[in-house]
């Protein structure tokens, strides 16, 4: 009996040690899971993986990503990370397009659940099929305005950015298109090569490659500057409609988050990994050759940025008449 009893003892005095051993471990001792909100082959993808893979070089673990689609301006990726434990070792990787998940009923919270970090931007653009007999930004509104609601627009999701900048387009020119929506940017520009939407409307970096392969044939920047690729220059679609700049530009602010409800260590030690990963030549080299701005906020600085898109995107959408939820409800305060 006495044997017995000490072998519990001894089992039990294993467990409580290697319990304490595991919680006395400094962050991170195991792997990392980023959950991207978005479709493999989008921005948002592009990036968690270029970032995710420069930050494994500054800690002692691996970073896996994969993707979480679907949802409501990715709330199915959001909703995901948040029921997992807010230890550090499941990131959420997302975009400024998610704090309009909650205007559109997608979730109840606020954007500041979470702790975020910006990698950076690129600028939208729209554009059409190669073989599209629209040559100019000019020509295909007319064509809306002569048949509104009748032109397939594909934008991503519901609320994304690229949709917010279709729906400037819109009232802006005064034109009505017949928005498609698809799970990410990749989806999007594959349905207008494919001849599934007449135009598509995602970022410059999104379509570089298409534009530069001549599968895609880009009308007008959605910012005030004109863009140089395959050789030609992209107007500006500012130049065209004066009434643009009410809407116009909606900024792009991708990168990833962790609950901010997390422990000081984690946030300490993703902070430095993102910091030398940003500080690195090859976010610098990619970004440059990918078509992106690096931002390299995170914690207070970029929840700063995360708040002011969150409050302008959300009366926007309420503007728009895209807004399910009245943002005054959720704590947003109105720009």
């Amino acid at each position: 009996m006495e044997l017995k009893f000490a072998s519990i003892l001894g089992a039990a005095a294993l467990a409580a040690g290697l319990a304490t051993s595991a919680a006395a471990q400094d962050y991170p001792y195991r792997d990392i899971t980023t959950a991207v909100v978005w479709g493999a082959g989008g921005g948002t993808d592009t990036i968690n993986r270029m970032i995710m893979a420069e930050m494994e070089k500054h800690l002692p673990v691996s970073i896996n990503v994969i993707n979480q689609t679907g949802g409501v301006a990715g709330s199915n990726g959001m909703v995901y990370v948040m029921n997992q434990p807010d230890d550090g070792y499941t990131l959420v990787g997302l975009s400024e397009s998610n704090v309009t998940a909650a205007v559109q009923g997608g979730w109840d919270k606020k954007f500041d659940y979470w702790y975020p970090f910006i990698v950076g931007g690129s600028p939208d653009l729209i554009s059409v099929p190669a073989n599209s007999p629209y040559g100019t930004l000019e020509e295909l509104v007319d064509a809306a305005k002569a048949a509104p609601g009748t032109i397939p627009a594909a934008a991503s999701g519901a609320g994304s950015i690229h949709h917010l900048n279709l729906l400037a387009i819109e009232n802006g020119a005064g034109a009505t298109f017949k928005f498609v929506p698809y799970k990410g940017s990749a989806p999007g520009q594959e349905a207008a090569i494919a001849g599934e939407v007449a135009l598509v409307v995602t970022s410059l970096a999104e379509q570089a490659a298409l534009i530069e392969g001549g599968q895609l044939k880009p009308l007008a920047m959605l910012t005030p500057e004109t863009a140089d690729i395959a050789g030609m220059t992209v107007p500006s679609a500012f130049d065209v409609y004066d009434g643009l700049d009410k809407y116009l530009p909606l900024k792009q602010a991708i990168g990833f988050a962790v609950h901010n409800s997390a422990g000081d260590d984690v946030k300490a030690a993703l902070g430095s990994a993102f910091e030398k990963a940003i500080a690195g030549d090859k976010v610098a080299e990619w970004a440059a050759a990918n078509n992106y701005d690096v931002g390299g906020q995170y914690g207070d600085e970029a929840a700063q940025i995360f708040e002011t898109l969150e409050a302008n995107f959300a009366y926007t959408l309420q503007e728009l008449g895209a807004a399910t939820v009245d943002p005054a409800s959720l704590g947003i305060e109105k720009p």
